[in-house]
């Protein structure tokens, strides 16, 4: 097995959050409100959406 793969989906926009928070939408990888990423489940990848649990919805474990 090649690792564990997770889906995160942007389902809020990050204007108005704090700047790390925008750092760490950025750093999944996220664009546009609606986007689906699919990362590699690390523990640093879920310490970010961890940070942003109230941007991202997090859609295949």
């Amino acid at each position: 097995m090649a690792g564990k793969k997770v889906q995160v989906k942007l389902v809020r926009s990050p204007i108005s959050t704090l700047p790390k928070h925008k750092l760490c939408v950025k750093g999944l990888g996220l664009r546009k409100i609606g986007q689906v990423v699919e990362l590699e489940d690390t523990p640093s990848v879920r310490g970010m959406i961890n940070k942003v649990n109230y941007l991202v919805e997090v859609i295949g474990e």
